[in-house]
């Protein structure tokens, strides 16, 4: 036997690139089967194979090794207020507009959420960060109807699959993408204490035109083209439009304070500004500016619920393709009794996630239905704090099967450490797990809950005994539950009862079975790889296996 040379790299999996994504998810294809039988999954194919690719995942690593810069001023001294990208943000960028996932649904065609959804997920595997400018701008589209000029001017282009980063007029572009401005320093999800201010100046082709002077905390993308701005107006607090060049092409009155120095999300360009004056024009009518902000919120917590469903597959299948790979103690990781165990748990959480998040986003498509529309409003701050709520420890336990390798950044070649940063972040991010738990109590004051779930989980019944059992409850706990104290645990139950009903309906035995029993039982304590010693641990982790 020859010597080894000390440099052999032996026992090193390869990495998990050149996959595709869509055609390897047993889960999510379930999920589009019971939500959108009828979809023609042929982009969510195509794009699968993209963001799987090598290529692409080359430009993931770039764009978070490569932040964004601020540059403030030019050389002379003139203001700037411009953000500075990675060719490869560009390109990630390019291939999530091209996708559609900023604006497919406002483009029209049946199970377009549906559609949506399940490209965000799919693309969020690849990298997170820049999807904050396309989720934002699928949220905001539908709050421009309020103004029709802005919306006749500014809509099509807001649809429009091209992505056009330069500093140019909005006129002179094919698409372009918006922010939003909430949050400031005193107040965070209290927006009711904001003291940015406007003052009404005239009016013109876009309605009623305001100054506005204060500052924003928290100013997600300001690289947009516009933002929906909250600012108090003499009635309250209202909504307005503030583009980033005004329609001369002259920089509008916003000044970039500073880039946000993050834990994670660090392709994207998050930023606190101060409005020296800028104009803005009313959306929708004066002092309605909360419950427009709320309608809005409804659609990024949906894309926080499918962020992080994203996040856990992404997870999930680096570590079962590690596993799989990598030897210790004579077998092969994935052979190891215990971390098969923990393999089929992580499978079980994601597929779970995966099946609660495009049941909400089916919701949004038939919110014409009154059905919907109660379901719409309950499910989503419920799957909001579940799924994200779960996220985090779902991706230490994950980083756990990779061992030291999956907490090395290494140039940000490691993508398990990327996730386990960007994991926090779909939990905060509008509304952290107490806002949602009040939320979800302002839902059950303006609908009869325990119908609606009554309804939404009678298919599912006779398929476990566990689940028979907390439908049969949550009408009662839902009335003894619904107090600040506990809109924690309620929003939990309501959680798993959906996601298990929704597995019954799509997933195999050997899921349905394991997910019942290890989370509707007295007895979990909410740890990964405690499975009871009857679940189907081969088949659970061959049906999430990503190659």
């Amino acid at each position: 036997m020859s010597a080894l040379v000390t440099h052999d790299v032996l026992n090193q999996p390869e990495p998990l690139v050149d996959a595709d994504l869509y055609a390897g998810n047993a889960g999510l294809q379930a999920a589009l089967r019971l939500n959108a039988p009828g979809l023609d999954t042929a982009p969510l194919q195509a794009l699968g194979r993209l963001v799987g690719s090598a290529a692409m995942q080359g430009h993931a690593r770039l764009a978070n090794v490569h932040g964004p810069q601020l540059r403030s001023h030019d050389r002379q001294g003139r203001r700037l207020d411009e953000v500075e990208f990675h060719p490869s943000y560009h390109a990630l960028m390019h291939a999530a507009v091209g996708a559609g996932l900023h604006g497919t649904p406002w483009a029209g065609g049946a199970d377009a959420h549906v559609l949506r959804a399940a490209g965000f997920m799919l693309f969020t595997e690849l990298e997170p960060s820049v999807l904050c400018p396309v989720s934002m701008t699928y949220a905001v589209t539908p709050a421009l109807r309020a103004n029709a000029a802005l919306s006749a001017d500014w809509g099509p282009r807001l649809v429009s699959r091209s992505y056009d980063p330069a500093t140019a007029p909005w006129h002179a572009k094919a698409g372009v993408t918006m922010g939003m401005g909430m949050t400031e320093k005193q107040g965070g999800s209290d927006v009711r204490a904001n003291t940015t201010m406007a003052v009404r100046e005239g009016d013109d082709a876009w309605g009623s035109r305001w100054r506005i002077t204060g500052h924003k905390w928290f100013f997600s993308a300001p690289q947009c083209d516009a933002h929906l701005v909250l600012a108090q107006a003499p009635a309250g607090l209202s909504c307005f439009f503030v583009p980033r060049l005004l329609g001369d092409g002259s920089r509008n009155g916003i000044r970039v304070q500073r880039l946000k120095d993050k834990l994670g999300n660090r392709a994207n360009a998050s930023s606190e500004v101060e409005f020296h004056g800028a104009t803005g024009w009313l959306v929708g009518d004066e002092g309605r500016g909360v419950p427009q902000i709320l309608e809005m919120g409804m659609l990024t917590r949906l894309d926080c619920a499918l962020g992080t469903a994203g996040l856990m597959r992404q997870a999930l299948s680096l570590a079962i393709d590690h596993t799989a790979q990598r030897q210790a103690f004579g077998k092969r990781l994935a052979e190891q009794p215990l971390m098969r165990n923990v393999l089929a748990d992580l499978a079980l959480e994601s597929e779970a996630a995966t099946a609660l998040a495009i049941r909400l986003a089916r919701a949004f498509d038939r919110r014409d239905d009154p059905f919907e529309a109660v379901m719409a409003r309950l499910l989503t701050p419920v799957a909001k704090f579940w799924v994200c709520k779960r996220g985090s420890h779902f991706a230490q336990e994950a980083m756990e099967c990779l061992g030291g390798n999956g907490y090395v950044e290494e140039g940000g070649e490691g993508v398990m450490a990327r996730i386990y940063r960007e994991m926090p972040l779909n939990s905060i991010w509008e509304g952290a797990g107490n806002i949602m738990a009040l939320d979800l109590l302002r839902a059950l004051r303006k609908a009869d809950a325990a119908a609606a779930l009554a309804q939404e989980l009678a298919p599912a019944r006779g398929a476990h005994p566990a689940l028979d059992r907390l439908a049969a409850a949550l009408p009662a706990r839902i009335e003894a539950m619904a107090t600040e104290g506990e809109a924690r645990r309620l929003a939990q139950d309501v959680a798993l009862a959906m996601q298990a009903a929704l597995l019954a309906r799509s997933a195999p035995a050997a899921v349905v079975d394991a997910f019942c029993a290890s989370r509707l039982g007295g007895d979990w304590g909410q740890a990964f790889g405690m499975l009871p010693g009857a679940a189907d641990l081969d088949a659970i982790v061959a049906r999430a296996r990503p190659r």
